[in-house]
């Protein structure tokens, strides 16, 4: 019994350690590109254009723009499909090999790497479909490498509504849609958010797919289509940190860098605040 105990302890103090070396790592990534970021920021950086032969004296704006266009595209693709796929696959189709191999397939593409997502895009929306490096392509590209995520998310959302709650729609006479719609959906949308939350985070953060999409590094001005091309947070950090041979290139990328991590830090606390508000209406 005392070696149980003890054993149990040590467990305990092994996963406490991994925690707090887990959140000191993540504080002091956040500590130094706060304090070497920090100095770059203004509203001139916020809001201006990029100046390509000075970038003191321009700002990233048209890549804060680019970015969020490119958070809405893959949410408007990603999120509708997502969802409506989850119910099919777990309050409609039948449990059966095939059904069991397409859930399986779905959770492997969650594992695909970025830039294999980014070569399917360029084969296949800018190359087969012509659409060309443009911001539509992206989105869609961006929406499929987050499909998985939000598939299997509101899979496992839909699955913690207990079974009782079907029966008893279906014992007063409810039909399959108007059980899931009335009682299933309300109490499994936040759980739903959750994985819409990791999708979109990771596709506004990723800069391979869009490399291979045609994201530019510099424009002159703000897309005004779907079919134009853009300008990224992720590229533009990415370019400024390896190949810009300003002097000055370091302490923008670092400032371009908090800036992205905010707009992410943004949009999830809108996500979260919005789960929140839904899991209070649960009654169970």
């Amino acid at each position: 019994m005392v070696n149980e105990y003890v054993r149990q302890n040590i467990y305990f103090l092994l996963f406490r350690i991994a925690t707090f070396l887990s959140v000191v790592f993540l504080l002091f990534i956040l500590l130094y590109i706060l304090k070497e970021g920090i100095g770059v920021i203004d509203i001139k950086f916020l809001t201006s254009m990029w100046s390509h032969r000075d970038i003191t004296q321009g700002g990233i704006f048209p890549a804060i723009i680019g970015t969020i266009f490119l958070a809405i595209g893959v949410s408007i693709i990603s999120i509708p499909i997502g969802i409506c796929t989850a119910i099919y696959l777990n309050e409609y189709a039948k449990e059966n090999l095939l059904t069991r191999t397409i859930k399986l397939a779905i959770r492997n593409l969650a594992g695909v790497p970025s830039i294999v997502y980014g070569i399917f895009g360029l084969a296949f929306f800018v190359l087969f479909l012509k659409l060309g490096g443009s911001l539509i392509a992206a989105s869609l590209t961006l929406g499929c490498m987050t499909l998985p995520w939000i598939i299997t998310a509101s899979e496992e959302a839909l699955k913690s509504v207990p079974l009782s709650f079907r029966e008893g729609s279906y014992a007063l006479g409810a039909t399959k849609w108007q059980t899931v719609r009335k009682n299933v959906l309300p109490h499994s949308f936040s759980g739903m958010l959750t994985g819409s939350i990791l999708g979109i985070s990771r596709a506004i953060g990723e800069t391979a797919p869009i490399i291979m999409i045609g994201a530019t590094f510099f424009m002159g001005y703000l897309p005004s289509s779907p079919f134009d091309k853009f300008m990224a947070l992720p590229y533009h950090l990415f370019i400024l940190a390896t190949q810009h041979s300003s002097p000055y290139a370091r302490e923008y990328a670092l400032g371009t860098s908090l800036v992205l991590i905010a707009l992410i830090f943004m949009l999830n606390s809108g996500f979260f605040i919005l789960r929140y508000k839904l899991r209070k209406k649960k009654e169970w």
